[in-house]
């Protein structure tokens, strides 16, 4: 039997799916945005197995079109995946009390830098705000990046968005945030605004226009040109502040999974696919011994990221929490812009968060 899958068009996302698959699995591909502007429910209709981020959670279990995994696999092999993965990746697709997802690939915002241009990467966001009048830096705000730039400085700042229900944040540090962004952001070199994280890793890579960006998801397969390291913090020895990212693996409800099947991802979630296969495929592994191996394929770019992604902050999984991430997003562009004030953009986004947030959200995973 074979089975289709789908998961994103870089690389990271399906070269090591593509020569693991065989006869069993055949993959197809989307661009990652893809997945905001096809719902999730619509895409497990037609695939068996779906790459999927972790905040589309909340509408796939709305939609009822996810097998929970708890009803595939033991909870020995669910808990030993959960403590062997780096940071939040596996806690982030645990909700309503089951496992959806398998976290298949780590990332997170890291800095990216072009050490013979700047120099080496600025550790505090006083800093990075220095480096800026000298050289060029940019933050990533194209999509849905701007509002997880905003929410990856509110952590470094302190306060981790959306801890208090349907609250999205205090007045001290969303204008904080947005005054440092801004900051930062009023010598950025223009074309970098519309950039995804992928353009703006590959301007970095081949041209001098772009020296420095303190957030953007690493991607491995920059790390033979560009030095990544922790992201920036408040003051030295805080909390560097970022937003998790990384794809997780998903059986639809309409996947009757075989044995041969759950082995294949069981072979996936295992130390030889985590530590060798999936990073010589430019694969980005989520199991924390691949991350602590000093063998393992650019290991210096996991090493000096480590940190960050053990601390990276879990974005909301409710039902409407994409939507609101696109208009938050758009307000924080226009904020930026001078094309609303920084006070009248963050009213704005708390009530669009408080307006996303639905009784029928299901109830956060255990870690």
């Amino acid at each position: 039997m074979t089975y289709a899958g789908l998961t994103w068009d870089h690389p990271r996302g399906y070269d090591a799916l593509a020569a693991s698959g065989g006869d069993l699995v055949h993959w197809s591909v989307q661009p990652l945005e893809g997945f905001e502007s096809h719902p999730v429910h619509e895409l497990c209709a037609r695939y068996d197995l779906v790459v999927l981020d972790h905040p589309h959670l909340g509408e796939a279990l709305e939609a009822g079109c996810l097998v929970p995994l708890d009803d595939l696999f033991t909870p020995e092999e669910l808990h030993r995946w959960r403590t062997g993965a780096i940071g939040p990746t596996m806690r982030s697709y645990a909700m309503d009390g089951r496992q959806w997802a398998l976290p298949l690939d780590a990332a997170t915002q890291v800095a990216a830098t072009r050490t013979d241009l700047a120099g080496e990467a600025p550790p505090t966001w006083d800093e990075v705000r220095s480096l800026a009048r000298r050289a060029p830096v940019a933050l990533s705000l194209a999509g849905p990046h701007a509002f997880l730039t905003f929410a990856s400085v509110a952590v470094a700042l302190g306060e981790e968005p959306a801890g208090g229900q349907d609250e999205l944040i205090g007045d001290e540090t969303g204008l904080a945030a947005l005054d440092l962004m801004a900051a930062v952001d009023s010598a950025a070199p223009p074309e970098t605004r519309t950039l995804n994280p992928i353009g703006l890793l590959e301007l970095m890579s081949h041209t001098d226009r772009l020296a420095h960006c303190p957030l953007v998801y690493g991607y491995v397969t920059y790390a033979d040109r560009l030095d990544f390291t922790d992201a920036p913090t408040a003051r030295p020895g805080g909390r560097p502040g970022s937003t998790l990212g990384g794809t997780g693996l998903a059986v639809s409800s309409r996947c009757q999974p075989g044995p041969e099947l759950l082995d294949h991802i069981r072979w996936l979630m295992s130390p030889s696919a985590q530590c060798h296969f999936l990073p010589q495929h430019r694969g980005q592994p989520s199991a924390r011994a691949a991350w602590a191996d000093p063998a393992i394929v650019a290991a210096d770019f996991y090493r000096r990221t480590t940190a960050t992604c053990e601390q990276a902050w879990v974005r909301p999984r409710h039902p409407g929490y994409i939507g609101f991430q696109a208009a938050a997003s758009a307000l924080v562009r226009e904020a930026l812009a001078k094309e609303t004030g920084h006070r009248a953009a963050l009213d704005r986004m708390r009530a669009l968060y408080r307006a996303s947030v639905t009784t029928r959200a299901p109830k956060e995973g255990r870690a």
